[in-house]
């Protein structure tokens, strides 16, 4: 068993020392000035990292609290939502919205690609009032095509929700430019930061509804939001988790040290290390492509192979100090899955391989060790010689 633990997970995810050290900073009060700053920076730059001019607050909660304040505030019991789905964290959108709205669904299998036509289908039967989609959905590793369900959804009236939080930050996100009225987003994800936060932002075309709706939620109202984060010091409506803000704005900091662009294309570059790889294995990876779908930067959902057990590849690769994850739901034993986010280094991707090649020889897969990491290495540092 190997002392450190290297944290491979479609989330959370390995969290940089600086982050670390700043949760450890002295309690200060939530109300006053120092708070203030900490939130307006954290609020400033996460505009620029969703890539929008659009109000954006951050909740308490994890990304799933974000999902429900988007629906929770939006709708009321007699308003039709259609939902996408292809995977777990699209269901959880169809979870959600069965309980503030009538659901219209569109379900694909898990990993599936979205039928645009479908879309358009759905939104001509008429009268919808919001179009929700997972945009890299965590459970199949796709990435779903956020620009063409926006614009479908623009022209026929709808407001379009979407969840960005394993996408904004690894893969290209344009909020405004999409036509998204509300994003939601987590901490734990591509910004490295530890779990427990989201970020919500809303546009005003979501505002007018907002503003008209007859059932909010408490604790997640986002006109409560509005009104506190008005104040000066700007601040949240009840007690925020502070020295997860320390965290944020620090994790923040290191992600512009980086730059926008280079942190999605460091992503990138990690899973085509990580899928050429597996390919050369002789393994293939989960999602059904077509012209509008992409594999998922983030996160690479990869079949098991015939014979081996997802607990078997998961146990050794722990033994190895590497923590990997599985399929969840009605994936589980049929995927593995391997993330890119966090504190992670190339050095890290070779690892990571490598460990792969050995186990699933110790598991009497046919391979030749040595052949993967080789093609991963042309990636990782190809560039750099």
């Amino acid at each position: 068993m190997y002392d450190k633990q290297t944290i491979m997970l479609p989330g959370p995810v390995t969290i940089h020392p600086r982050v670390l050290s700043a949760m450890s900073k002295p309690m200060i009060n939530h109300r006053g000035e120092e708070f203030g700053q900490i939130y307006d920076y954290c609020v400033k730059n996460l505009r620029d990292i969703f890539r929008t001019k659009n109000d954006l607050f951050i909740l308490t909660g994890s990304g799933t609290c974000a999902m429900e304040a988007a629906l929770g505030n939006l709708l009321n019991s007699e308003d039709k939502i259609l939902v996408i789905t292809n995977g777990k964290f699209g269901e959880r959108f169809k979870e959600i919205g069965e309980r503030y709205g009538e659901l219209v669904s569109l379900e694909y299998e898990w990993g599936r690609s979205i039928d645009l036509e479908d879309v358009k289908a759905k939104l001509d039967e008429g009268d919808v009032k919001a179009v929700t989609l997972v945009h890299n959905e965590t459970s199949a590793g796709i990435i779903n095509p956020a620009p063409e369900i926006g614009k479908l959804a623009k022209e026929k009236g709808a407001l379009f929700i979407m969840d960005g939080v394993s996408s904004i930050g690894g893969n290209d996100v344009y909020v405004d430019d999409w036509d998204v009225d509300i994003a939601v987003f987590g901490s734990q994800k591509c910004l490295a930061a530890p779990p427990g936060l989201s970020a919500i932002s809303i546009g005003k075309k979501a505002w007018e509804v907002i503003e008209e709706c007859k059932d909010r939620p408490y604790y997640t109202d986002l006109l409560k939001y509005r009104e506190s984060a008005s104040k000066k010091p700007p601040q949240t409506p009840y007690t925020p988790a502070v020295s997860l803000f320390f965290a944020l704005e620090e994790a923040i900091k290191i992600f512009l040290e980086e730059g926008i662009e280079e942190n999605i294309e460091r992503h990138r570059k990690y899973s085509d290390a990580i899928r050429a790889a597996i390919m050369e294995m002789g393994l293939t990876m989960f999602p059904q492509l077509n012209g509008y779908s992409h594999y998922s930067n983030t996160v690479n959902a990869i079949n098991l192979p015939e014979g081996i057990k997802e607990a078997e590849v998961k146990k050794k690769m722990r033994e190895k100090g590497i923590i990997i994850s599985g399929g969840q739901g009605r994936l589980k034993d049929k995927i593995f899955r391997i993330g890119t986010m966090g504190y992670l280094s190339p050095e890290d991707m070779v690892n990571v391989i490598s460990a792969l090649e050995l186990v699933l020889k110790d598991l009497k897969y046919d391979i030749n060790v040595g052949r993967a990491v080789e093609k991963a290495d042309d990636i990782l540092f190809g560039g750099l010689q």
